[in-house]
């Protein structure tokens, strides 16, 4: 008699693009599920040239056309496809919108729109992001799966004011939810989702390549960094004005921007009007052995956002050994332990923040070390990838 298999054969993950090389959260997911002898297909709506090879099987939708002519042929092809080859999940999903008042004419289009969830038989079917799973709320019902969503900061926070009750409809399922910090569970909770759907799985990072690699060494320079994506929520703007601030005290420092986005230009001309453009270097984008080297030249790593739903880059520096300073912003004060793993401060506040580097730099060498040790082990403990790891398998059970 065959040993009854314990794990899910296939789970499905549904994402807009292919991750990037950089996008090491889904990477290490899928190798942690590939590990634990899981089958992952990659659903994707967009194709791109540069595809990072995940070694897992990848599934596309249709092309989308900017032609008229040659989206209705299209279209029509796809929905061809769908009632010839897979009618039974093409007429589920109908009367699955349907129930839920959905237009006939949309209840055409959902099932072109998602023909192509149709062709694998899939376990688990788990939207990467809150927006992926919009207009596909039925689909893993209609293919006889299991639905799960993962809520990140964006995601959450901000699509929500961007689009008007976006996910009223997806609310309304009983279906499990992945979110980053207990902070984003409350918010999905205030929505009215059950918490017994909800489960939170932070974040983790490789804690054998990012680690300390000696003791805290200052300098004549302050030495500051962040890594972060050059956009707005970051909050880029009110650390550039806090270190005018410490410029303006005669506070000598070296302050390291790594990351790319469509803020750059504004960041630069806002440096270059605080005064503080030369003392601010713009890295762009790096590889991890790059942003490795930066951290170890580090004094004080700031993300000062305003909005963020955990963020790695501060686990990173904090398994490195860094002194860190964050905002309050959603899941930062569940990364970093306020006096313990290092110091979070309100977020919008530069004059609180200039405080508080210059409160840091100059605490006493022994209490530095002694943050320091504590942010290590606590990354190490909790933040690690075998743990996230165990997490997500318990999460498909």
């Amino acid at each position: 008699m065959k040993e009854k298999k314990s794990h899910i054969n296939a789970i499905g993950i549904a994402l807009s693009y292919v991750p990037k090389y950089s996008e090491t959260f889904f990477k290490n997911k899928i190798s942690g599920l590939q590990k634990s002898n899981y089958r992952v297909i990659l659903f994707v709506d967009y194709k791109c040239l540069n595809d990072y090879n995940h070694k897992c099987e990848v599934v596309y939708a249709p092309k989308r056309y900017q032609n008229t002519i040659k989206t209705i042929l299209s279209g029509f092809s796809t929905l061809v496809k769908a009632f010839l080859f897979n009618p039974k999940k093409a007429i589920s999903l109908y009367y699955l919108d349907k129930q839920d008042g959905i237009s006939f004419a949309n209840r055409i289009k959902n099932i072109i729109l998602n023909q192509f969830y149709f062709t694998k038989k899939i376990d688990w079917l788990h939207f990467g992001f809150g927006m992926n799973a919009i207009k596909r709320e039925n689909v893993a019902s209609a293919i006889g799966a299991k639905m799960a969503v993962s809520f990140r900061g964006s995601d959450l926070y901000i699509t929500p004011l961007k689009h008007n009750n976006c996910y009223d409809l997806l609310f309304t399922k009983a279906i499990k939810y992945h979110v980053l910090s207990e902070e984003m569970k409350q918010t999905l909770i205030g929505y009215q989702v059950d918490k017994k759907y909800i489960q939170v799985i932070t974040p983790a990072i490789n804690i054998d390549f990012f680690k300390s690699s000696s003791a805290f060494k200052p300098d004549e320079n302050l030495r500051l960094t962040t890594v972060a994506r050059l956009h707005w929520k970051k909050g880029l703007e009110y650390t550039l004005e806090a270190l005018s601030i410490l410029k303006q005290q005669g506070i000598d420092f070296k302050f390291t921007i790594i990351g790319e986005g469509e803020e750059r230009e504004r960041l630069i001309f806002a440096a270059h009007q605080l005064g503080v453009i030369n003392n601010v270097a713009f890295k762009g984008q790096l590889n991890h052995d790059e942003v490795k080297a930066h951290l170890q030249h580090t004094d004080i790593y700031l993300q000062y956002s305003i909005q963020e739903g955990f963020c790695n880059a501060v686990l990173e520096a904090q398994a490195m050994g860094l002194l860190c300073i964050v905002s309050n912003a959603e899941g930062l004060p569940e990364n970093v332990i306020n006096n313990q793993t290092g110091w979070v401060i309100n977020k919008r506040n530069p004059m609180a923040l200039a405080k508080k580097i210059m409160d840091v730099y100059h605490l006493p060498l022994v209490e530095k070390e002694a943050i320091r040790k504590n942010a290590i082990q606590r990354v190490n403990q909790k933040f690690n990838l075998e743990k996230q790891n165990r997490e997500f398998v318990e999460f498909y059970k």
